[in-house]
């Protein structure tokens, strides 16, 4: 149950992250609401997986797939250039969650 909230954590990371940038500083309404209401859900989302998952685990699952959904977010929408390098390292980033998950949550 841990890790499905961690997932659903991080991909709340990629919605906040996004609303903050188009929120333009946080003065526009309703981006500026869905940052609000994604990020304290994230983050307890995080704060609930570190119950079992080690902190260093989890909190690198977390950022690798919320950095990821946001850069592949961003290349969706136009906001940042598309190339075979971004996609490679996007790949990689993902790699590496699935890695960290492979190797195991043991303390």
């Amino acid at each position: 149950m841990s890790w499905i909230v961690l997932i659903l954590s991080g991909v709340l990371e990629a919605v906040w992250a996004t609303a903050l940038g188009r929120s333009e500083g946080l003065t526009r309404l309703w981006p500026s609401v869905v940052f609000g209401i994604a990020l304290v859900a994230s983050m307890g989302g995080l704060a609930f997986a570190m119950r079992e998952i080690p902190t260093g685990t989890a909190y690198a699952v977390w950022v690798g797939i919320g950095a990821a959904l946001t850069v592949v977010v961003a290349m969706i929408t136009g906001t940042e250039a598309v190339s075979l390098v971004r996609i490679l390292l996007v790949l990689g980033l993902v790699g590496c969650v699935i890695g960290l998950k492979l190797v195991g949550d043991t303390h």
